[in-house]
C-alpha cells in the first residue's frame, strides 16, 4: 500500500536531490516520491520529501523561503562558484576584516539583481546553462531580481568566513559568495552550504537516509513523518464528519460554516488523514480542488 507522508531528509554531501528521491523510493518500495526544492550535490541539510498522493502538495512550495548556514572562502573564484569547480582566478593571500565583510554583506540584503551561476539549471535558448558550461561553451545569463531577507557574517577563520542567510525562492548562495568576493576585491567561492529550513520544515526535524532505512525495516516510515496538521500552516485546518468526508473524497462541494472567511483550507478526516485542500466558492461553500487518496 502506498505511503502518503512528508519526510524531512538531512541530505548528505555528494548526492543530488534526485539521488535522494531514488534512495527513498527504494527504501519505501514505492514509485510516487518527490522533493520540495533542489539542493546542490555538495550541499547538505533540509530536503523535504513528499510521497504517495501528497506529492500533489509540491505546487504550494514553489516559492518557499529558505535558510542556510555556510562558509565562503576568499582568495580565488571558481567556474561553478563553489568548491567543486576549477579556479578561474589566481590564488591570493587574503587577510579578512570582519567589519569590512559585514559592511559589504549589508549591501546584499533586500531586493537585488543577481546573475545565476553558469553551472545552474537556468535555460539559454532552451538548453540548461550547466550543459553549455560543461561543454566549455559561453554562458551568458541575465540578472534576475531576488530577495535576501537576512545575510549575516558570523565569524572569520583565516581566508574564510561563516555566514547565516534567509532568502526567497530563486536565490543562489553560490552567486552571493562569488559576488561578495568581487565586492571585497578578490575572488571568492562557496566552500560549504547547509540548508537549515525550507518553508515550515527545519533541520531539527530532519532524518538521515540511514534513519529512514532502519525505521522502515523495523516498522513504518510514518514514525518519521511530519504530522499532517503542521503542513501548510498558512491554511487553517477543519475536521470533516463522515458525511462531508465522503462528499469531499468524491470531489463534491461541502459547507464549512466555521471557515467562512478563509479562501483555502486543509480538510482532515480524523487527526492525521489529510483528505483535501478545499477552495471557498462563495459564502461557506468549499470545493475540494485537490483530493488526496487515503
Amino acid at each position: 500500500m502506498p505511503i502518503n507522508c512528508v519526510l524531512v531528509i538531512d541530505k548528505p554531501a555528494g548526492l543530488t536531490s534526485h539521488d535522494v528521491v531514488n534512495r527513498v523510493r527504494r527504501i519505501l518500495g514505492q514509485k510516487s516520491v518527490g522533493h520540495l526544492g533542489t539542493l546542490d550535490p555538495s550541499a547538505t541539510g533540509v530536503l523535504p520529501i513528499v510521497t504517495g498522493s501528497l506529492t500533489r502538495l509540491a505546487q504550494f512550495y514553489l516559492q518557499s523561503e529558505k535558510s542556510y548556514e555556510g562558509v565562503i572562502h576568499f582568495g580565488f573564484a571558481t567556474d561553478t562558484y563553489d568548491a567543486d569547480g576549477e579556479a578561474t582566478t589566481l590564488p591570493q593571500e587574503i587577510t579578512l576584516d570582519i567589519e569590512q565583510l559585514r559592511r559589504a554583506a549589508s549591501e546584499f540584503r533586500g531586493h537585488i539583481q543577481q546573475v545565476p551561476p553558469p553551472y545552474s539549471a537556468k535555460k539559454i535558448a532552451g538548453v540548461r546553462a550547466y550543459k553549455l558550461a560543461r561543454r566549455k561553451q559561453e554562458v551568458t545569463l541575465q540578472p534576475v531580481e531576488v530577495e535576501i531577507k537576512e545575510f549575516n557574517i558570523l565569524g572569520v577563520d583565516g581566508s574564510s568566513c561563516s555566514f547565516r542567510a534567509r532568502v526567497a525562492s530563486g536565490t543562489y548562495m553560490r552567486s552571493v559568495a562569488h559576488d561578495l568576493g568581487q565586492k571585497i576585491g578578490c575572488g571568492a567561492h562557496l566552500k560549504s552550504l547547509r540548508r537549515t529550513a525550507v518553508a515550515e520544515f527545519v533541520i531539527e526535524e530532519a532524518h538521515t537516509l540511514e534513519d529512514l532505512q532502519t525505521t522502515t525495516e523495523q516498522g513504518s516510515a510514518d514514525a518519521l513523518a511530519i504530522h499532517p496538521r503542521k503542513l501548510l500552516p498558512q491554511f487553517p485546518c477543519v475536521t470533516a464528519n463522515d458525511e462531508s468526508a465522503a462528499m469531499i473524497r468524491s470531489g463534491r462541494a461541502v459547507n464549512l460554516p466555521e471557515l467562512s472567511c478563509e479562501r483555502l483550507v486543509k480538510v482532515f478526516c480524523g487527526q492525521r488523514d489529510l483528505i483535501a485542500i478545499a477552495t471557498r466558492i462563495a459564502g461557506t461553500l468549499f470545493h475540494p480542488g485537490i483530493v488526496f487518496a487515503s
